[in-house]
């Protein structure tokens, strides 16, 4: 009797072993996306459409290529409310999950917490368009990508545009610049750049913070009143951006003379605001709209199949479009890796990390995936982590964002010796010390 039941029992046993081991198997052939997101709260409005668009790529990918050479992709959303610490919190739920590639914050804050934890965890973190500005630096930053530009690039392109406009970045001189940001490191962040500018061009800088979410900004905009900027820089994001053309709108201050940064410039920020908003300025970093090619093949392969996420009406946006080229550079990295660690296997975060650090992708390569015309060509290296760092300028005509023709590029002159100061600053503070040269080939 004893006998028999220790027999059932290894029987159990290893039937649950063979189980698990399918189970590993099954796991060994998914490359796992953490996606970090905020559908709820004050930022939903933005960070909805910009999870959406990661996640109908990953669906258009498997549906459409059947995943990444046989690689299935798979993803789990966590909700963080653009709250840091959830963020972390969601961060160190999801890290070990099998095949994790790497992770994009969608946050500032939270890319400043992860900062120092992806080292341990060789974890790369994607930061398109925020987190650090010094990260560019790859020989400090290994695991942070700022792809295709910084707050520091942000800042120093509007003011490129600013002076253009007017003949010239020396007739900057003597004008006065107002600063309308968000109080969280986001908002903060394009402040050393704009320091530096106002020191070589004799502008005045003033700065004008709003606290978190934004909706209360009555006493900043009496503050612009009162002191007349000849421009305003608005560094907002979710229902901050809105709020801010409605009390430009209360207050009689142009909204030509309004520039934002490109979380400052999609439907959600204006669409309320309408007529109000004519005229308002903004960053693009990437073009959008439903005639794109790679969002026909969304809505093909993934909407018109019923497995779209949210509202058919938003695919092609400006944060959703953004959110796409975002999931597209994660798949690329992993698509690289995979051409130096062996195709058709699931990358590691270090694996996928050195993608994203020899990431190649020419205007050949845009047209091939669908991108032609949405953001320019993109080359990143083990000492740049950035890659491209070239934005336009969009304006509201009152119904629709028209993109500008002209790109701007950030002056490297400029920025290199900041990000180089920056980073060594950092490495400082921390006890740490550059890479290695010979580290870029491992």
């Amino acid at each position: 009797m004893k006998l028999s039941k220790i027999v059932i029992a290894a029987a159990v046993v290893a039937a649950g072993a063979s189980s698990l081991s399918t189970s590993a198997l099954a796991q060994a052939k998914e490359q796992f996306f953490p996606l970090l997101s905020y559908r709820t709260g004050p930022y939903a409005p933005n960070g909805t459409p910009w999870a959406n668009g990661k996640q109908d790529y990953i669906k258009m990918i498997n549906a459409r290529d059947g995943g990444v050479n046989g690689v299935k992709l798979t993803f789990e959303e966590c909700e963080t409310g653009y709250a840091t610490d959830r963020g972390v919190e969601c961060y160190e739920r999801l890290k070990s999950r099998p095949g994790v590639a790497l992770v994009d914050p969608q946050s500032t804050g939270i890319t400043f917490a992860l900062t120092e934890k992806a080292p341990a965890d060789k974890i790369p973190l994607l930061t398109l368009g925020y987190g650090l500005s010094v990260s560019q630096d790859g020989m400090a930053f290994k695991w942070n990508f700022p792809l295709m530009g910084s707050y520091w690039t942000g800042a120093d392109i509007l003011l490129q545009h600013i002076g253009k406009g007017l003949g010239g970045m020396d007739k900057l001189k003597g004008k006065k610049i107002a600063l309308v940001y968000h109080d969280s490191p986001f908002g903060k962040e394009p402040i050393p750049l704009l320091q530096e500018r106002a020191k070589m061009h004799g502008f005045e800088l003033q700065m004008l913070p709003v606290t978190h979410p934004g909706v209360e900004q009555k006493a900043t905009w009496l503050q612009v009143r009162q002191s007349r900027p000849d421009y305003v820089l608005l560094w907002g994001w979710g229902v901050m951006n809105s709020t801010s053309l409605k009390e430009a709108q209360a207050t009689g201050y142009p909204r030509d003379k309004m520039y934002g940064v490109w979380w400052s410039g999609a439907e959600p920020d204006v669409r309320d605001v309408g007529e109000g908003a004519k005229g308002y300025n903004a960053l693009a970093l990437n073009g959008s709209g439903q005639q794109i090619k790679v969002i026909q093949d969304i809505l093909k392969h993934v909407h018109d199949k019923g497995q779209g996420t949210g509202s058919k009406d938003e695919v092609g946006s400006v944060l959703y479009t953004r959110g796409v080229i975002i999931q597209m550079l994660s798949i690329e990295a992993v698509r690289r890796a995979q051409e130096r660690f062996g195709k058709g296997k699931v990358m590691t975060g270090e694996q996928v990390r050195w993608g994203l650090e020899n990431l190649a992708i020419d205007q050949k390569k845009l047209d091939a995936l669908g991108f032609g015309g949405v953001m320019r060509p993109l080359s990143t290296s083990c000492a740049d982590h950035m890659g491209s760092s070239w934005a336009r300028v969009q304006t509201w005509d009152g119904s629709k964002w028209n993109i500008g023709a002209d790109w701007y590029q950030a002056d490297e002159q400029i920025l290199k010796p900041m990000v180089k100061a920056g980073s060594e600053k950092y490495l400082g503070d921390k006890k740490m010390t550059r890479r290695d040269p010979a580290d870029c080939q491992s």
